[in-house]
This record gives C-alpha cells, structure tokens and sequence, in this order.
C-alpha cells in the first residue's frame, strides 16, 4: 500500500461526506481512507456505513482530541506514507499525486504540507517560523495588530517574506496540521504526536521534532486543497477572549506546555 489517507473529524457530517467524496474523486492512486471519529454520534457512523463502507472506521465516545486521532490511525495504517487531513479539506484533483511525486523526489523531506485555500478563492495561512512567547499574545491580542511592531512580529511568524517570492517550494518550521503528507519512515524515527497536547501546538511540536531527526518541513504551494475552517470562536476583545473563551485557554496552555518541553534546546531550524 503506498499511501494512507488520514481523516480526523469531530461532529462534521456533512463535510465529512464531501471529504470522502473528494477523495474517491480526484485521487487516481492506490490508497485506503482511514477515518477517525471524535464523540461520535450516529450520522456519522450511519454516513460511513451507508455510503463509504471501504473506509477504515476508528470511532470514539469522547472528543479525544485532533492528535489522539492521528496517532489511532497511524497505528493502523499501511501506507508508505500518510497523508493527514482534516474532515473539512476537500481535495482538488492531483494534488496528492503532485505531493507525493515532489516526496519522492526529494527523500530529506519528511513533511510537506499544500497550499490551503478558501472556498471565496483566497489563501489561508498554514506555515509559520517557530513561536516565540511573544507571538501568541500578539496573535491573540486583536486590537494590537495595527501596531508596527506587532505586525512587524506577526508577519515575521507568517513568513510573509517567503510567500512575497512566489517560489515553488520553500522549508517551513512548521506548517499547519489541517493538511500535511508525512512519511512512514520520517515516523517511525520520530514517533507518533506527542499527547500532553490536547489541542493548539500538537503539529508545532511534531514539526520541531522532525527538525531534530534530520527531516525537512516543506510548504508546497504547488498543490492546493480547500479548507472550510469555520472559526471556533468570536471573541470581542484579547481580554473577553482571555476570561470567556475556552480555546484562548487552551491555546495558551499548550504553549506554556510547548516552551516548557523546549526551553533548554536550540530552535533546530529557522527559516
């Protein structure tokens, strides 16, 4: 089997569907879908049953989380190398052939991650350098991002420099885990996700650990996907968010966890 297509989900049916659909659509290659369910409820396991009884089905009671997903399928899966993809992306044709041909041609690339784009056409961000502590308040802090300096860091941690080139290819620190192709081999040396993320800072992590084994991150804009990302929250202000917003509690928390597990080593990379 050469490729394993991972598929998280959390109470999405009906993107879901056009997940799969996608798939089976505009993927000419030899492959098998393995989807992996958090809280399941009935839709789903009715959609999957009904409608795509070829895929691999890992249900769970609870939300366990994006990267407990992950790291289920990856414990069953054949492929040579894994293409993870969130339930909301939907595949454009020859994306997946465009990204495995570049892996294989380049076999220092441990990850590489498409070009995500919104429905309306326009680019998401999805590789960045490196946090630094700074950046996620800035991040966080709305009101702060017409300021010189904060843009100045925020454009720095979305390599708006790179993307300004227009070049094919280029390395990333990290790219986002909404849609990445990994290698088997990259994974067995580096290992699974690491688990103490339950959500936010899960993909940094894994990319800071593929920078340490000696595998290269890749941003490949070459192969694009749609990505619906509809928005966790609306938040009127840093400071609503930071009392009332249960995500901006997360995402602080995991990267208190992300700084404390690196804080004594060396970025091992930056673009």
């Amino acid at each position: 089997m050469e490729l394993s297509i991972i598929v998280t989900s959390y109470k999405i049916p009906h993107l879901l569907s056009l997940c799969l659909e996608a798939i089976q659509n505009n993927v000419t290659i030899k492959y098998e879908i393995i989807v992996a369910d958090s809280a399941t409820e009935e839709a789903t396991r009715d959609l999957i049953k009904e409608n795509f009884p070829q895929v691999k089905f890992l249900a769970n009671k609870k939300n366990v989380g994006f990267l407990r997903l992950v790291n289920q399928s990856l414990d069953i899966a054949k492929g040579k190398y894994f293409f993870i993809i969130n339930g909301d992306i939907i595949l454009q044709k020859d994306s997946v052939e465009k990204m495995l041909d570049f892996l294989k041609k380049h076999p220092e690339v441990g990850m590489l991650g498409p070009q995500l784009i919104n429905f309306d056409g326009s680019v998401q961000p999805s590789c960045f350098r490196f946090y630094r502590p700074i950046t996620i308040f800035y991040r966080r802090a709305k009101f702060f991002k017409k300021n010189p300096w904060v843009k100045k860091e925020l454009d720095w941690f979305l390599m708006k420099d790179k993307i300004k080139t227009k070049e094919n290819y280029w390395e990333a620190d990290w790219i986002m885990g909404s849609a990445m192709l990994v290698t088997r081999q990259a994974v067995e040396k580096v290992g699974k996700m690491d688990e103490r993320f339950f959500m936010y800072m899960e993909d940094v992590d894994w990319c800071w650990r593929f920078w340490q084994q000696g595998f290269k991150v890749i941003y490949y804009p070459l192969a694009k996907v749609f990505h619906y990302h509809g928005k966790k929250s609306a938040g009127k202000s840093f400071f609503y968010d930071l009392l009332f917003n249960k995500y901006t509690h997360i995402h602080i928390i995991s990267g208190i966890k992300f700084f404390l597990k690196h804080w004594k080593e060396k970025s091992p990379h930056q673009s």
